[in-house]
């Protein structure tokens, strides 16, 4: 195993195989850091399963001189199978909730200023995932924990970030021409009040949208000026 591999998960694994091409090389020391896949033409590729934050200090020592590509599985279709602890299958189920693209903006808001960056390409892929479970959620105390471990099926579809408006294109649905709320986004795009809250905080700080007053107590933005 090469330096790292015994700590990534299946999922974070099997994308790295299906990302590699020939030529490439895996789990490569580039200056203080060790990148997950580095490609024949030198572009330095992170798969990141989780939130943007560990990656700060890394893209402060890299972007500037090597082109980076950071790329982001959503779970777009997912099956949810419980096991024993054998490892057996006991069960299998398509799960209602379908990831779509628009969950980036959960994790980019860690540093949504950085696209545009010359060296900075943003990959989401919408995937098909086993999410493979115990037998029983997990209890603690009132609490039931049952995240269970993530496995690739397959990859659906891929979105990449290059510049800031190519982030419009994650919403599948065109801004409000007038001014709108949080909330009217939230509808408008299909997602809870929380992510429209990344999404317009994510907007805002690349200049996609700006305020636009208040309607009562909400604020209002509009799509920004040329």
């Amino acid at each position: 195993m090469g330096i790292g591999e015994l700590a990534e998960g299946p999922l974070h694994a099997a994308l790295k195989q299906h990302l590699g091409r020939p030529g490439d090389r895996f789990e490569v020391p580039v200056e203080r850091w060790v990148v997950d896949l580095v490609r024949a033409d030198g572009e330095l590729v992170e798969i990141q399963t989780g939130g943007f934050g560990p990656l700060g200090r890394k893209l402060d020592g890299l972007l500037d001189q090597h082109r980076m590509r950071i790329v982001h599985p959503v779970p777009g279709r997912r099956w949810v199978v419980r096991t024993d602890a054998s490892g057996d299958e006991l069960s299998r189920r398509r799960s209602p909730r379908a990831g779509r693209p628009t969950e980036i903006f959960d994790v980019l808001v860690a540093f949504p200023t950085l696209i545009g960056h010359p060296n900075l390409v943003i990959e989401v892929l919408l995937c098909e995932e086993e999410h493979v479970r115990a037998a029983a959620p997990v209890g603690t105390g009132r609490r039931r924990r049952d995240p269970g471990v993530r496995h690739l099926v397959g990859v659906l579809t891929s979105y990449e970030i290059r510049q800031p408006p190519d982030v419009l294109e994650l919403l599948d649905a065109p801004l409000p021409a007038g001014p709108f709320s949080t909330a009217e986004l939230g509808g408008l795009v299909g997602v809870p009040r929380v992510l429209a809250q990344r999404i317009i905080f994510c907007l805002r700080l690349l200049e996609l949208i700006e305020p636009a007053g208040k309607r009562g107590h909400a604020p209002l933005y509009r799509v920004a000026g040329p």
